[in-house]
């Protein structure tokens, strides 16, 4: 059997046609869009081993010591709010108020202390104290003792306790004649007598307890 040219003519046609609907419909096609991929877990910090836990909390007798950092924050006052650290001399410096005593109290009683000071300046101030970093107690053993310098204050540490921790007294010591220098919360400066004789033997100053910033001064 003979195929016409225009037989032929009209299968390639219909066969185009069904191409280009068969294209058409894939370009037509509604393609899912790809699924979101969980973002990546952040990688931990290079030094993540040596990141140190925050400071615990203190008690809220803590008492204000040389070398604490405080944040003193004045309510709507940004240039009174100031960050301060307690000087050798117990004090700390705020603006308008100057120099302020701050060792020997509590942080509540400093931020009373602030508050009063301001009044002159700032009606009704709001003040907060908070203590950032707080230091280590720590008493000073001089003089002649095996191991002279700082010695930290371990809970309720007597004076027997911190010259033994300070190595014990040496040959020559005046063991009668030992002084303990306390300075007050305002600046003033007491002296405490100590026998080491009497202490060992368990009568006179043994219940002497040390404060932070004592200076503990055994002679020859």
């Amino acid at each position: 059997m003979t195929t016409s040219p225009s037989l032929c003519f009209a299968i390639a046609v219909v066969t185009a046609s069904l191409g280009a609907v068969s294209a058409g419909a894939q370009s037509r096609g509604v393609v899912p869009p790809p699924r979101p991929q969980p973002a990546p877990a952040p990688a931990p910090p290079a030094n993540a081993d040596r990141i140190r836990p925050t400071q615990s909390p203190l008690p809220d007798d803590y008492t204000l010591q040389p070398g604490d950092k405080l944040r003193v924050e004045v309510y709507k006052d940004a240039q009174l709010s100031q960050s301060v650290q307690i000087r050798p001399d117990g004090k700390i410096t705020l603006p308008l108020v100057g120099d302020i005593p701050a060792m020997g109290m509590t942080p509540i009683a400093l931020r009373d202390r602030v508050a009063a000071a301001l009044k002159d300046y700032v009606n009704n101030p709001v003040v907060t104290v908070i203590v950032v970093e707080g230091t280590a107690p720590t008493a000073y053993i001089v003089g002649e003792v095996n191991r002279p310098g700082p010695v930290t204050l371990q809970g309720n540490m007597t004076v027997l306790q911190a010259l033994a921790v300070a190595g014990g007294l040496k040959d020559f010591a005046d063991a009668k004649n030992i002084r303990i220098l306390r300075k007050a919360a305002a600046g003033a400066q007491t002296t405490i007598p100590f026998n080491y004789k009497d202490a060992i033997k368990g009568s006179g100053s043994t219940s002497v307890l040390l404060q932070p910033g004592d200076t503990v001064i055994v002679p020859d």
